[in-house]
């Protein structure tokens, strides 16, 4: 059976904000094997945050004592905890859906898709075609090859927030953004955490000032083994000192690292090596859409793809992986597909991200590696907490905020800030990278709330 449409979307993250009044009149196909909503309302930045602010507020009565006052953190409920959060959102979800399916001129296909010609996708047992396409599938977790993994349970960052019982032991291999908010979130709220690290620091990517005090904080409070490869997993019976009624299964993982071979147990598995476009996995080729090295869609700046009629957004196309990227391409894709002839296209300039655990990073723009890779002529500026008299007020001796600043046009190239607040403080620095401010101008130009955190980010640009 073939149905043709006027538009196929795949994906209903935030590919499903793509479909606007101005398409009442066209017959819409909306492709989505998982829960409506995708990833980050589902498995990802909302059902985090939830769980990061939770864990913000056991870290923090676990570790008072330095202001005078005596709180302690005894237990976590966490199936309150997860029931709080996935009783708020999965409605969300289901309203989503049923809103979706209401709508007389949108068809919900609630199986995955699959290329196979020319505007042509395989849906179930139907094959579906549109002249126009979006392609907004997202990303997956990427599943190292690790021996033995297929014998046991293990969880992504997909699923191990609904599991049924706090981790006893939480064995994470990786040390990116995931495996950093995630080991602060079981950590705060009572289990032992081992992350094993394959490189020298966690959040590699970021500045390597960054990443050398989130990787020094991390190995305070955790077990992170740096240098480290997960070599093979097997299950085990970890019984300990439980009744029959209490024990579960665990798992050993067989490690290489800087002391040589080794085992690390415990009883849940999180692999969290990073996230994969989903491009090759709907098998875009047989439309005609590139995909670079990475599997990334190939896109031009009104969001097009290298075929006629077909465009894409989010995750699926962007190595920054961000929602806040993902729904600014959706509103650049519903008005330049309504809008042919006024095609738009985005100037919002460098992408900031953060990462929510202890402490917070946010970053935008250049590191300083990379000013230096490109031959510019930069100032670094590092400058403190502590400097400032809330930096004082928190008691922090390790934040920081540090700035990349071009010597010629004194602009910032790049902002990076780690500690309490960070993603809030460094909104101003991004807002003054786009509109070309100084930072004479970011400095001097505006007020500075005394005696406000902000007032770490006002000193660093006075001192660049």
């Amino acid at each position: 059976m073939t149905s043709t449409h006027d538009l196929i979307i795949i994906g209903t993250g935030s590919g499903n904000s793509v479909i606007t009044d101005e398409m009442d009149d066209w017959r819409i196909a909306l492709v989505e094997e998982g829960t409506v909503g995708g990833t980050c309302l589902n498995r990802g930045c909302i059902p985090t945050k939830m769980l990061v602010h939770t864990a913000n507020l056991a870290h923090a009565a676990a570790t008072s004592d330095r202001f005078g006052i005596d709180t302690r953190f005894d237990r976590a409920h966490w199936q309150a905890i997860r029931d709080r959060i996935f009783d708020r959102i999965d409605p969300i979800a289901r309203s989503g859906r049923d809103y979706r399916e209401s709508l007389p001129h949108v068809d919900l296909f609630p199986v995955r898709g699959h290329f196979v010609g020319d505007h042509r996708l395989r849906v179930g047992d139907e094959v579906i075609s549109a002249p126009r396409i979006v392609l907004a599938a997202g990303a997956r977790p990427i599943v190292p090859a690790i021996p033995g993994l297929d014998r046991v349970d293990w969880h992504t960052s997909d699923t191990v927030m609904r599991i049924d019982d706090l981790p006893r032991h939480l064995v994470i291999v990786g040390g990116g953004f995931i495996a950093v908010e995630l080991a602060h979130v079981f950590g705060a709220l009572g289990s032992a955490v081992t992350i094993l690290v394959r490189g020298d620091r966690l959040l590699g990517d970021e500045d390597p000032d960054v990443s050398a005090a989130v990787t020094a904080a991390a190995r305070a409070r955790f077990d992170v083994r740096l240098g480290t490869s997960a070599m093979a997993v097997d299950r085990v019976g970890d019984h300990g000192d439980r009744t029959p009624a209490e024990e579960r299964d665990g798992v050993a993982v067989t490690v290489t690292g800087p002391g040589g071979v080794d085992e690390v147990r415990g009883d849940v598995l999180l692999v969290a090596v990073g996230r994969e476009p989903n491009g090759r996995a709907l098998g875009v080729e047989a439309t005609g859409v590139a995909l670079d090295e990475q599997g990334y869609v190939v896109v031009d700046d009104h969001q097009r793809t290298t075929a006629p009629g077909i465009w894409a957004l989010g995750d699926i196309s962007s190595p920054d992986q961000l929602k806040h990227k993902a729904n600014h391409d959706a509103r650049l894709v519903a008005h330049n597909l309504v809008h042919p002839d006024d095609l738009q296209a985005s100037t919002l300039g460098p992408v900031p991200h953060a990462v929510f655990g202890a402490p917070q990073v946010a970053s935008v723009g250049l590191t300083e590696p990379e000013a230096a890779a490109a031959d510019i002529d930069h100032v670094v500026v590092r400058h403190d907490y502590a400097a400032a008299a809330y930096g004082w007020a928190l008691e922090d001796t390790t934040s920081f905020v540090k700035l990349v600043v071009d010597a010629s046009s004194r602009r910032l190239l790049g902002a990076h800030v780690v500690g309490d607040q960070a993603p809030s403080l460094l909104q101003p620095l991004v807002q003054g990278m786009q509109f070309g401010q100084t930072v004479d101008e970011l400095a001097r130009g505006q007020w500075w709330i005394h005696p406000g955190l902000p007032e770490v980010v006002e000193q660093a640009l006075l001192a660049a």
